[in-house]
């Protein structure tokens, strides 16, 4: 049994990974796009769900620590992962999980049980999936994408609006071009040694992840053209102007392909976070979004 050997905080930190918590801004989605951003009893419930969701995100990455401990020692960066390298022992891991779980679960119930019932679909979800779900081909990555989509729906559900279908398309078919991304990377960084850290590596190659990788980008692109001109959004605002962000979203993805293909360093939520032509995307996107809902 490994016990902690210090380190104060820092170690805690890296557990939780607050820096994955950028993944959870999916919550707020919904809110953007309802046209209620502006009423501060909707941007609140909103909110409190995004800050349940990063408490149940939390204790989903300590508990998958204390899994995958022992391949995480066989992999050049996760070794040094706080369960991993010993710095947090396995039990006060597990109990951090559980109380994170629990204050989650008891936030989003402030918000309503739909809200509550999503995180506890997500929790339950990747339970299933640390416990095997991650090892079956195919099946994996849409798991990953999964989450993502129920970070739309709790968001929806916490401001009690209707997600488009267009939308929770976008996010899933966006969310699965990442999971690939994600699977292509660590075919670059891992290697030969893939398979030992995570075995369904062993399932996939680069030009068969490159080939998805450019079917996903297709049709994300299109499903989002699509919400942009159709949905009850795109109505409200009675022109085509949502479109007109399409140069925004075309540089983003094309971009994010860039970097997964360039650098042998870094998860995807690093390169994202590291890049500034990416983050300045992302920012001008939302703005002209907020602008064409929320201008006088």
């Amino acid at each position: 049994m490994m016990t902690p050997t210090g380190g104060g905080a820092g170690p805690w930190i890296r557990l939780l990974r607050p820096s994955h918590w950028t993944k959870n801004f999916f919550v707020l989605a919904p809110l953007l796009f309802s046209g209620q951003a502006r009423d501060l009893r909707v941007a609140t419930s909103a909110s409190l769900a995004f800050l349940a969701f990063c408490l149940a995100a939390s204790s989903v990455y300590a508990f998958n620590d204390v899994l995958d401990r022992d391949a995480d020692r066989r992999h050049p960066t996760k070794r040094l992962r706080p369960v991993a390298a010993g710095t947090i022992d396995t039990r006060h891991a597990i109990g951090m999980a559980v109380v994170l779980a629990v204050l989650a679960l008891g936030l989003a119930l402030r918000e309503g049980w739909v809200t509550a019932a999503w995180i506890a679909v997500y929790l339950l979800l990747n339970l299933i999936y640390s416990m095997g779900l991650k090892r079956i081909v195919l099946l994996d990555v849409f798991a990953i994408a999964s989450f993502f989509v129920l970070r739309l729906l709790t968001g929806a559900a916490a401001i009690a609006v209707h997600p488009s279908v267009w939308l929770l398309l976008c996010g899933g078919l966006l969310a699965l071009y990442l999971g690939f991304a994600k699977r292509r990377h660590e075919l670059s960084v891992l290697g030969d040694s893939s398979a030992s850290h995570r075995s369904v590596l062993a399932h996939y190659s680069a030009p068969f992840l490159d080939q998805i990788s450019s079917v996903l980008l297709a049709v994300t692109i299109v499903s989002y053209l699509m919400y942009s001109l159709t949905s009850d959004t795109a109505v409200r605002v009675g022109t085509e102007e949502l479109s007109y962000g399409i140069p925004f979203v075309l540089y983003g993805v094309f971009r994010y392909l860039y970097l997964v293909h360039q650098r042998d360093t870094g998860t995807p939520t690093e390169t994202v976070l590291s890049d500034r032509w990416l983050l300045v995307t992302v920012a001008l996107w939302v703005a002209y979004n907020g602008w064409v809902l929320y201008r006088p």
